[in-house]
């Protein structure tokens, strides 16, 4: 499975033929200011919670693509009132079968409301079963025992974790993730773009490491298989 990485927590994953594009947030990422979001196709886009810094370019991506969003209730509501044609609302428990495979919507301990102070629902994560691979997106979250649960849904190939601390879990609560999760291949992302969540990125491998984990730092723009 190839996966490429947009900056912060926006990454596309290949699958079935079909690209899955995730937390939209490109054109005020300084960071991923060499990124041309116009060269950007997207079949769906998953979007685990309402923050700016998740759906910035969400409705210009939906809209030029013609890309299918997922998301909670009420994120898909506001999309709609956006003008963007095809969504599909989800919530945390729940579960559907898509083209690609299936998707089960997780728990995540954080925060949610949309870019014009409307409710933006419950954060969510992702686990994503399909032929070509099992993997498990968080979404901004803290550790939470919620996360036990995860191997009892699916044995994952790799999990995207965030580790940039401050606004979310940091390396070591993002190790503590790995473990209840029974995942040894972590992405991490939600790391460096501003200046509260900036990290060591040698200290953050070899702490990983010394636990018996591989993280992964993928550049902005590079794809990566896993």
């Amino acid at each position: 499975m190839k996966l490429t990485y947009y900056g912060h927590s926006c990454f596309n994953v290949d699958i079935q033929g079909k690209k899955i594009l995730f937390d939209p947030f490109i054109t005020p990422n300084e960071l991923a200011k060499k990124i041309d979001i116009s060269s950007i196709e997207a079949d769906y886009i998953f979007v685990s919670h309402g923050h700016e810094d998740h759906v910035a370019d969400l409705v210009s991506l939906a809209k030029r693509t013609g890309a299918k969003v997922v998301s909670n209730y009420e994120i898909v509501m506001w999309t709609l009132k956006q003008g963007i044609e095809k969504a599909h609302p989800m919530n945390t428990g729940g579960q559907w079968n898509f083209s690609f495979g299936t998707v089960k919507c997780t728990a995540a301990q954080h925060s949610s409301g949309l870019p014009d102070g409307s409710y933006g629902g419950s954060p969510m994560g992702f686990i994503f079963k399909t032929t070509d691979g099992t993997f498990y997106f968080s979404g901004d979250t803290a550790l939470t025992l919620d996360m036990q649960l995860v191997p009892k849904y699916a044995e994952l190939g790799f999990a995207i974790l965030p580790i940039g601390d401050n606004f979310t879990m940091g390396i070591d609560d993002a190790i503590e993730a790995a473990k209840m999760i029974q995942c040894n291949k972590i992405v991490g992302v939600h790391y460096d773009t501003f200046g509260y969540i900036k990290i060591d990125h040698a200290k953050a491998v070899q702490a990983f490491k010394e636990a018996g984990l591989e993280l992964i730092l993928p550049g902005i723009g590079e794809t990566i298989d896993v």
